[in-house]
């Protein structure tokens, strides 16, 4: 499968506005709409969904999983499996959106991942996507960009308002713990929820990788098709592993890298930087 015509080419730009940032930096998270155009979305999501299929991790029905597995069907390294994903997850113009609400002058890729929430599918356990992560920095975003459309019945994710600005919340990885943990953090500090839906396809939210995030159910019988970037500063350097998770995405994504060297593993490509637009 070829990469298609212009029209489909994702590395033009779009830019934000001030206040959008400014949105951003308080609550750690916002919404941007039509980042990809329908007709964008109708020409990748096929790829996307044969990659998801074949590189799912999980296989077993649904009834046979833990909560974590209920979440979703969950893929990563679609960006490996033709070039029409590939052109997908690096589009410039998802990335150079990343750089402008980071404030930084060039953004590499940490790893990509499809994340379908099935007809039936369970919650997303609260949790912080940064605890997983090896990087000596908080210049980190994820882009969660649905490929349908996403009503309220369905649902997008639940972002904990300024939970960004306070770093690991408890090093609780997604499960059944950090459902209790942080459901109980919630409560005791009050902390004001935040939903983006409902989302047409190409719609994006873009959300820091200390938000306190999760996700509802999906009672529906449509597939809540989802595929998400993560995208980290150029120049962060790996940081202590000290927790089996980090342990793991240090193998995964950043190429067993020793502590205090760069992140740039050939896993991690630049993906967009400022210089590119001279």
């Amino acid at each position: 499968m070829d990469k298609g015509s212009p029209m489909h080419d994702l590395n033009d730009t779009f830019e934000i506005t001030a206040d959008l940032r400014e949105s951003f930096i308080e609550a750690g998270h916002c919404v941007i709409r039509g980042l990809a155009s329908a007709e964008e979305i109708a020409h990748y999501k096929p790829a996307i969904d044969e990659a998801t299929m074949q590189r799912r991790w999980d296989k077993r029905p649904l009834q046979e999983r833990d909560t974590y597995g209920k979440a979703f069907i969950q893929a990563a390294a679609i960006c490996q499996h033709n070039e029409t994903t590939q052109a997908f997850i690096y589009a410039r113009r998802f990335a150079r959106v990343a750089a402008q609400l980071m404030g930084c002058q060039g953004v590499r890729l940490y790893h990509d991942q499809s994340l379908y929430k099935e007809p039936g599918g369970g919650f997303t356990p609260w949790h912080q996507d940064q605890v997983y992560w090896p990087l000596q920095t908080n210049q980190t975003v994820t882009m969660w960009m649905p490929l349908v459309d996403v009503p309220n019945e369905i649902g997008g994710m639940v972002f904990a308002d300024g939970t960004s600005h306070e770093g690991n919340l408890g090093e609780e990885v997604i499960g059944d713990a950090s459902q209790s943990y942080f459901d109980t953090l919630v409560e005791q500090r009050k902390l004001n929820l935040s939903t983006h839906g409902p989302f047409v396809a190409g719609d994006a939210t873009f959300h820091t990788g200390w938000t306190l995030h999760s996700a509802p159910a999906n009672t529906t019988s449509t597939m809540r098709s989802v595929i998400t970037i993560i995208y980290y500063a150029d120049g962060t350097l790996i940081g202590e592993t000290n927790h089996p998770a980090r342990d793991l995405d240090l193998a995964l994504w950043l190429g067993n890298a020793k502590p205090g060297t760069p992140a740039d593993s050939p896993s991690n490509p630049l993906l967009w930087h400022s210089s590119w637009d001279e």
